[in-house]
């Protein structure tokens, strides 16, 4: 029979080949998911490893998806509802503690329950860690009560209720865009790709539930890049009446009466601004897991300027890696969002299936 595979795509044509095969996924957030559902329907038996007591990763954290404000839930329960399928077996609160080659080319990872693993082939979707706000002292996050992150402000999304510690509703609030993301001091150059929406999806969402409300947006450069994207950056100016203001933040402090005062230059007009905010939201960037850095590690993988791990060539072997029968999928490779993650995940899975037709034909 011969394999065919739509990369992207809904469709793996199933090699029967493959049946006997065994491939070990470390990372349950939606890129671990997706391949672990694809390759277990082409008859390929799974092992899906996470760390955590739940799939689904950071996905948990979000309320409503851009641009279409799809509930994130709903596809989180998507996710978990597909691993019920017959050829996955999920191992929770599970850590990957060792991560060998065999001499025969396949692999075997020792759990943190002592269990051990073997398989033909390894597909790492260890993910994204989020930015650690903190370590921009200057924003003021952990010192001032008025400072949230991007994702502390989805969990308030998610309960319903945007007031202040004091229990009022801020009547001025400003987003920062690029916190720990293109910022040569803290050592990250590279862009997270999804601070720019994402700001712009909560701007809206914090304009439904404070009408009155003054919202800013402070951003560096505006990088729409996905589907309906812009239509929504220009929604939120036109219809929403989000401000948006070129420039930096510089310093922030607190006023005796809990304001927060900022100050940033507007690059468009070269001039200083200071402003008074109730709240201010840290949009955190993404790094490179502690998951991706130890798997480089142990298993000799190449690894990229900003961290997370280097696909074998940029353009054609995206969902390889440089050692054989080693796969990569979703944010272990680059900052993805969710469309492309699941993208990302379903062509390593045709990848996969392809490799172990290939060994299989070969023994």
């Amino acid at each position: 029979e011969i394999a065919q595979c739509l990369v992207g795509s809904e469709m793996c044509i199933r090699d029967s080949c493959n049946i006997h095969m065994k491939v070990i996924i470390i990372g349950g957030g939606p890129a671990g998911c997706e391949a672990a559902y694809r390759l277990a329907n082409e008859g390929i038996q799974v092992d899906l490893i996470e760390k955590e007591s739940t799939t689904g990763g950071h996905l948990n954290n979000w309320y409503q998806l851009f641009p279409d404000r799809k509930s994130a839930q709903e596809i989180s329960q998507l996710l978990r509802a597909n691993l019920e399928h017959p050829n996955i077996r999920l191992h929770l609160n599970t850590e990957a503690r060792n991560l060998q080659k065999t001499a025969a080319g396949r692999f075997s990872v020792l759990l943190s329950d002592q269990g051990l693993l073997e398989g033909d082939a390894l597909l790492l979707t260890t993910g994204f860690k989020l930015f650690e706000a903190q370590r921009k002292e200057e924003y003021g996050y952990g010192i001032y009560n008025h400072v949230i992150t991007s994702v502390e402000l989805e969990n308030l999304f998610s309960n319903h209720l945007l007031q202040l510690p004091e229990g009022k509703n801020p009547k001025r609030i400003g987003f920062i865009h690029c916190v720990g993301s293109r910022d040569e001091k803290i050592g990250n150059c590279h862009c997270s790709k999804l601070c720019c929406i994402t700001a712009v999806k909560q701007a809206i969402e914090v304009r439904e539930m404070l009408p009155e409300a003054e919202i800013f947006c402070f951003y560096m450069d505006m990088r729409m890049f996905g589907p309906g994207y812009e239509e929504m950056y220009r929604e939120a100016q036109e219809k929403y009446n989000i401000k948006f203001v070129r420039g930096r933040l510089s310093e922030a402090s607190e006023t005796l009466d809990k304001q927060l005062v900022i100050k940033v230059e507007d690059t468009l007009i070269g001039k200083p601004l200071k402003m008074t905010l109730d709240l201010m939201v840290l949009m955190i960037g993404m790094e490179a897991s502690e998951g991706s850095r130890e798997a480089v590690r142990q298993l000799s993988l190449n690894q990229s300027p900003n961290g997370f791990i280097q696909s074998a060539d940029p353009h054609y072997d995206t969902n390889r890696s440089n050692q054989k029968g080693i796969f990569l999928a979703g944010c272990s490779t680059a900052p993805m969002n969710l469309t492309d993650t699941l993208t990302d995940a379903r062509s390593a899975a045709c990848e996969i299936a392809a490799y172990l037709k290939q060994i299989s034909s070969s023994k």
